[in-house]
Formats: C-alpha cells, sequence, structure tokens
C-alpha cells in the first residue's frame, strides 16, 4: 500500500523533505498536482484543498473561448496547513508559517505569520503564537500513540 506522502509524489506534487499528509490526498491536490511545491517539513491535515485553477471561468467561455486562470501554488518550508483549508491558484505561502483551519488562502501569505479566515488574514506573527503557546503547553508533544494516550487521560482525569 502506498502512503499518502507516496501518493502525491506519484500524481506529481513536487516535494521536499520531511512531508506529513493528515488524512485522504486523493482529492486534495486537485487536477493539476504538478503545479504544487511542498518544501521541507511541510504538515497538511484533514480535508485540505489545493486548488491550481478557477472554474468560474466556464461561465465566460461562450465570450471567451479559450479563458483560462490557472497558476502554480508554492508552499515554502516549516509550514502547518490547517483542517478544512483551502489554497487558490497562483499562492505561494512564506516559510515558517501557519494556515489556520477553515482558512480560504486567496493571496500571498508572508514568512513567520499565521493566517486565517474567509478570506485568510494575518492574525499574528508565529513568534507571538510561539510565545502563547509555550506559557499554555501541558508538555506532552514528544509523546505518542499508547503513551501520549495514557498521560493525557491522566493529566484530564479521565475515569472509564
Amino acid at each position: 500500500m502506498i502512503s499518502h506522502v507516496g501518493y502525491a509524489r506519484w500524481i506529481g506534487v513536487n516535494m521536499g523533505e520531511k512531508i506529513q499528509i493528515y488524512g485522504n490526498p486523493s482529492k486534495m491536490f486537485g487536477s493539476e498536482p504538478w503545479l504544487i511545491t511542498l518544501g521541507n517539513n511541510v504538515h497538511i491535515t484533514t480535508d485540505v484543498l489545493f486548488i491550481t485553477h478557477d472554474g468560474g471561468t466556464l461561465l465566460f467561455r461562450d465570450k471567451v473561448p479559450n479563458l483560462e486562470i490557472t497558476a502554480p501554488i508554492v508552499v515554502s518550508d516549516n509550514v502547518y496547513i490547517g483542517v478544512r483549508s483551502v489554497i487558490l491558484p497562483g499562492v505561494t505561502i512564506g516559510e515558517n508559517s501557519i494556515i489556520a483551519a477553515g482558512s480560504i488562502v486567496t493571496k500571498d501569505v508572508p514568512s513567520k505569520v499565521i493566517v486565517g479566515g474567509v478570506p485568510a488574514k494575518v492574525i499574528k506573527t508565529t513568534e507571538e503564537y510561539f510565545e502563547q503557546i509555550q506559557k499554555n503547553s501541558i508538555h506532552l508533544g514528544h509523546l505518542k500513540g499508547k503513551f501520549k494516550d495514557r498521560e493525557l487521560k491522566k493529566y484530564f482525569n479521565y475515569k472509564k
């Protein structure tokens, strides 16, 4: 069985190293996956969509038969893309950035920021976010699987 990352490579997505794809990639990369470039250490969560063309042009093809809007998408190094986000044609996401869950990214994202919303806008810098999460961390991020589950249950006093 092919891995999610292996499948993305197989369909033509240009990929760096240390890519994580959480969720089914079969519809994630659209009809022109070769126009999508992912840098190193990119995390893509469930139900993210990369759309490299504007289907709205179909409404005007009777007036301009060759009308087409298609453009590459570039995701730089160290990027996290949250659940159900949509990345539209021509967007470049800068390095060390976070796309909040449910965002629709219509424009380029600068480096070292968090964007969110519809359309996505800058919320804060990743440095501000880092300071915030250090204060709120429950310090279990190094654990995985059943070990993490066990410690989370202890932390939250889960009894069952």
